[in-house]
């Protein structure tokens, strides 16, 4: 429901709720070929953009919902494997021959924030896991939403999907949002000493599905 402001000549304006499509872009990558088509989420006023590759159809799109995540992404952080789940699923996508990666801002730290993220990293690093961490900065375990992926996919005419992903949250939450999926497709990154712990309180904790830790009885550095 959309909830109403006051414009600046006093007038009650409606506060927008929906995604628009602002621009599309072509955007060569060392994976591959991608069409990069920026949204604005006028909701929660954050920029997405959706990594487009081939033709995408309709039913039964690979796909993969990425939270972004500056250390992992960008700065190649081996505290998770968000970086290296994000440069497989962009090689998946391209051998397929056709798929999207929606990229999701405003989901840093699961939603906590950048700042907040990095004072939960300092408490594990002291040895409270990752639930723990942010539970005692009072915050949420997981406070991300994917209404706005699921309705990016909607936009790009997409009403199933594969999804890669390890989170039953995600599949969870894009069929209330209305997009079906086909098959959850695992993205299944090897540990190592750096985050073998964090991927295990993942498993036990937050139910994400990661077989290939019981095989893990040595990480690489």
């Amino acid at each position: 429901m959309m909830t109403e402001k006051i414009g600046v000549l006093g007038k009650k304006a409606q506060q927008r709720t929906d995604v628009e499509r602002v621009v599309v872009a072509p955007l060569p990558t060392v994976y591959g070929e991608f069409r990069a088509i920026g949204y604005f989420d006028h909701e929660r006023g954050d920029e997405q953009v959706a990594l487009v590759h081939g033709d995408l159809g309709t039913e039964g799109v690979l796909t993969r919902l990425h939270s972004e995540c500056l250390t992992g992404d960008a700065f190649g952080s081996r505290h998770c494997e968000c970086g290296d789940q994000l440069a497989s699923a962009l090689r998946a996508v391209v051998a397929e021959g056709s798929g999207v990666v929606v990229y999701l801002r405003g989901h840093e730290g699961r939603g906590i924030g950048l700042l907040a993220k990095l004072r939960a990293m300092a408490l594990q690093a002291e040895g409270l896991d990752t639930v723990e961490a942010n539970l005692a900065l009072g915050l949420p375990v997981d406070a991300r939403d994917y209404g706005v992926a699921a309705r990016i996919l909607g936009d790009l005419g997409v009403s199933s999907v594969r999804l890669m992903s390890n989170n039953p949250s995600k599949r969870e939450a894009l069929v209330r949002h209305g997009i079906q999926v086909a098959e959850q497709v695992p993205l299944l990154i090897p540990p190592c000493e750096s985050n073998i712990t964090y991927l295990r309180t993942k498993r036990e904790r937050m139910d994400h599905h990661l077989p290939h830790l019981d095989a893990a009885t040595a990480v690489s550095p």
